[in-house]
């Protein structure tokens, strides 16, 4: 899913801060043991959320598409000293392994594992978020955005992940999910109540601050 060059993606990993003992064991038991692993973060993305995460000290996080947890803990580092952070995902197949990773974490208590679907129970939150990172169906992308926009605190981040679809929305000829996410992208492009860039980090990361 990268569109970096394999070398390049070695130099980055080389210069940023390393993965903890926790993050990695999640990273490898994801690719034995659960299906489609390739949609974990990975290294070098965790980082990029965990410091802009730190960046901004969120009070309160906002998550759809747990999966497996990984980014979670990585968005969960820059939590405020009594944030908290609320992860919302459908896949109850996972919900044993999932909550065992974060009873190791030092992040237990701040968060939230809710178990559904997402556009019914971001819907019971009432919250406003400083950090949302969405990660879930990439055709419910707009949906989410809508539904958080206005819980979204002024200068918060929402983080939108696989913008870039393995580079497919460059083709003329584009499959359903790849339009799906062109849409939304040109969604959020058009949208002035926000100040935006897509960072070309693996699958592409569409940062957006609102105003």
């Amino acid at each position: 899913m990268s569109l970096i060059k394999e070398d390049l993606q070695d130099l980055l990993l080389k210069f940023c801060e390393p993965e903890s003992g926790l993050l990695q064991r999640i990273d490898r038991e994801t690719h034995l043991r659960v299906l489609m692993p390739r949609m974990l973060s990975g290294h070098y993305q965790g980082r990029v959320l965990s410091m802009l995460s730190k960046l901004i000290t969120p009070a309160r996080i906002l998550e759809i598409g747990t999966f497996t947890g990984y980014a979670t803990l990585c968005l969960a580092e820059g939590l405020a000293k009594n944030g908290m952070l609320y992860t919302l995902d459908i896949n109850v197949e996972l919900e044993d392994r999932v909550r065992g990773y974060f009873a190791e974490s030092a992040y237990d208590e701040q968060i939230k594992y809710i178990l559904g679907d997402a556009t019914q129970t971001v819907n019971d939150l009432d919250e406003v978020f400083d950090l949302v990172f969405i990660d879930a169906d990439k055709k419910n992308n707009g949906t989410y955005y809508d539904l958080i926009f206005d819980r979204v605190s002024p200068g918060g981040l929402i983080i939108v992940d696989n913008v870039l679809w393995s580079g497919k929305i460059l083709t003329n000829q584009q499959d359903k999910d790849t339009r799906n996410i062109s849409t939304f992208n040109d969604k959020v492009a058009a949208d002035n109540r926000v100040e935006k860039l897509i960072l070309p980090v693996r699958d592409g990361l569409f940062i957006i601050r609102k105003k």
